[in-house]
């Protein structure tokens, strides 16, 4: 396996879904003398954090993600995480549709459009590009009618792209199911294989990022 700063390989399915973690934001939060609060978030988006030691529920499990650590070469390679909470446009347990997730509107020039999901609604809402969707998965409609002609989709980067330009005011929707681009956020997996038998299961953090 070539090194790369990026790997579209996906972190083991059956251990990803016994993970914990989710999104974290940092704020800084300063109290005035008046007693009112000052608050200034660090980043524009969330970064998701994971633990995928609890995910393991045996050797064989400890086994795979070892391997996969190396193949990684630990922090230096990042590779595809399916949240076992969050990796679809639609809400939890229902089915993808086209219509999910407004990408954008048509003006009659521009051809490509980067998926996104948003959370909330109006002006306060949180707009989070999707970059790595799952391949074969995503579904567009244009003006609410499902459409695939004409269409190609990056599964890489999570660009939309139209071989015509969509007309001036058509919305762009979308829907799909995607992973989150992360890397193992450790140098080494120490295993003490008697504590693990016992219950005592190792830290093995990951941290989301830019890819």
């Amino acid at each position: 396996m070539a090194i790369v700063a990026f790997s579209e390989e996906r972190f083991p399915l059956r251990i990803a879904f016994g993970t914990s973690g989710g999104p974290e934001r940092r704020t800084d939060i300063v109290r005035l003398s008046t007693g009112f609060e000052k608050r200034n978030q660090r980043f524009s988006r969330s970064v998701r954090r994971y633990d995928a030691g609890s995910g393991l529920k045996s050797l064989a499990d400890l086994t795979l993600v070892v391997e996969f650590f190396e193949a990684m070469r630990g922090r230096l390679t990042g590779f595809r995480f399916r949240d076992p909470l969050d990796h679809g446009s639609a809400r939890f347990g229902r089915a993808v549709s086209p219509l999910d997730q407004v990408i954008g509107t048509g003006n009659g020039e521009a051809r490509q459009f980067p998926l996104v999901k948003i959370y909330g609604s109006g002006d306060g809402a949180y707009q989070r590009p999707i970059e790595k969707p799952a391949a074969g998965t995503v579904r567009i409609a244009v003006d609410g009618a499902e459409t695939a002609a004409g269409i190609s989709i990056d599964a890489t980067s999570g660009v939309v792209s139209f071989a015509d330009a969509p007309a001036e005011g058509a919305a762009i929707t979308a829907g799909f199911e995607f992973d989150v681009p992360v890397r193992f956020d450790i140098d080494q997996i120490a295993v003490n294989i008697a504590a693990f038998e016992a219950g005592d299961i190792p830290t093995i953090p990951l941290i989301e990022v830019r890819p």
